[in-house]
């Protein structure tokens, strides 16, 4: 195992223990609940193959699901997001995602925030659409999804500015 793989295995471990552990027990004012785990399917590198990245994925969010006790959302959610991630991604970087050249600990924080932010959006609404499940409680939806997403994608912007290799 080449020290990359050691480095994909040990945060998609610890984003999952922090979500699980610590993150699932926040929840502010009812609605808002950071999720931090999808950072990996954000980050995850562009040039892998498809089909692992999606069943990476549906892991990801079946523990999530297991920790949560939240039945199948967390997986749909993941699923839903990296099976958008190409578009997402052409979108967000244009030419950089054609050449097959991005590298998410060197991008800039505009084209990364652009990213992050339609991407998590999408991921929650997925969540709180099948959470609520009820055509009736499309404010309910809206809400939760607005404030969760903009508290996750807060933590997110933290984590990649602490993280990132492109200090200037």
């Amino acid at each position: 195992m080449n020290n990359n793989q050691t480095v994909k295995i040990l945060s998609f471990l610890l984003l999952v223990l922090v979500q699980g552990l610590v993150l699932n027990h926040i929840n502010f004012l009812g609605y808002i609940n950071p999720f931090l785990y999808i950072l990996f399917i954000l980050i995850y590198p562009t040039s892998n193959n498809r089909v692992l990245f999606l069943l990476i994925s549906f892991f990801l969010g079946f523990v999530i699901d297991i920790f949560s006790d939240s039945g199948g959302i967390h997986a749909a959610a993941s699923v839903f997001l990296a099976y958008i991630r190409p578009p997402l991604l052409k979108f967000s970087f244009g030419m950089l995602y054609d050449y097959q050249s991005i590298k998410f600990n060197q991008i800039d924080l505009g084209n990364f925030f652009i990213y992050t932010t339609i991407g998590v959006f999408i991921h929650h609404f997925v969540v709180f659409i099948l959470a609520f499940f009820n055509s009736e409680l499309w404010l309910e939806i809206l809400k939760s999804t607005l404030f969760s997403s903009i508290f996750s994608i807060v933590v997110i912007l933290i984590i990649k500015i602490l993280f990132s290799t492109n200090r200037k």
